[in-house]
């Protein structure tokens, strides 16, 4: 008698046609239920650790986040799928070939028609950072490709423990610093007028709870902390000044009101002591 395979996914029976190419798929979606997931620590990304179950070993929800066309490789987030501006499928369409390629230099042997892995899922959300530069400024574009780069590296992360020595840890502080860049920009554009932020709904920036604009800002300032340039003293002290500003703003916010995430005031709390620490040094 065959042993049923445990699963962690299943394939939607929802038909969806790709606004790009209009090739017909299905999504794979995350199931949840029975014990699969079983929630550890949170990280100070605010990154939501789970702890490997018996039946089902290790479920990474990340991987399964993105929606992508299995045959040209568009993507973005679910519910922006179908949000594409029609001037830019041609675009898009335009962009396919070299959009495959970069993303099977990174992650190779990647097969969307097949269900996902940890390099798949990386490999989509790698996707998602490229094919938000296609869409309007409304649906917030810039601060989805800082989130969707802080999730990659998250799964690089993971493959560098199943996968020691091909550089995955590697990537993951590239994408991490990605993440910084798409931060910084997000912030700016939205003080500039240039791309508001009313089309993000979830901040995140992991699945599992809404850290809302606060928890946006404290990422910027623990990405400026932890991998923003080093080289120059000044430029660096310049750097962990603000963050420590914005950090310090949380802390006000918290201290005011009973609703704002414990943990997130705990992580703020942390690093606002090594940014005093690091500017302590500089100054020495």
């Amino acid at each position: 008698m065959d042993v049923e395979e445990p699963k962690v996914s299943y394939i939607s029976k929802d038909e969806l046609i790709c606004p790009v190419c209009e090739a017909l798929f299905h999504r794979e979606e995350l199931l949840s239920g029975s014990g699969r997931l079983i929630a550890g620590a949170i990280t100070d990304e605010l990154h939501r650790l789970y702890e490997p179950s018996v039946r089902y070993g290790n479920v990474y929800p990340l991987v399964y986040q993105a929606t992508v066309c299995p045959q040209c490789w568009f993507a973005s987030m679910d519910k922006d799928f179908f949000l594409l501006p029609a001037r830019a499928k041609n675009i898009v369409m335009r962009d396919q070939e070299q959009r495959i390629a970069h993303t099977s230099l990174i992650f190779p042997g990647v097969d969307f028609h097949k269900n996902r892995g940890l390099v798949a899922g990386a490999a989509s959300l790698y996707l998602v950072i490229l094919c938000y530069d296609y869409f309007a400024k409304d649906v917030s574009p810039t601060i989805k490709q800082g989130i969707a780069s802080l999730r990659t590296a998250w799964l690089c992360e993971n493959l560098h423990v199943q996968k020691p020595g091909e550089h995955y840890d590697w990537l993951a502080v590239l994408f991490k610093k990605k993440a910084r860049f798409f931060y910084a920009e997000a912030i700016n554009r939205e003080q500039n007028g240039t791309e508001p932020l009313s089309g993000i709904k979830n901040f995140g920036p992991d699945t599992d709870k809404n850290y809302a604009y606060e928890g946006m800002l404290y990422l910027f300032a623990l990405l400026n902390f932890k991998y923003g340039p080093r080289e120059d003293s000044s430029l660096r002290r310049a750097y962990l000044g603000e963050a420590k500003r914005i950090i310090a703003r949380i802390f006000g916010l918290g201290k005011s009101s009973k609703n704002k995430p414990g943990p997130l005031l705990e992580h703020a709390r942390n690093i606002y002591n090594d940014i005093n620490k690091e500017l302590n040094e500089i100054d020495e």
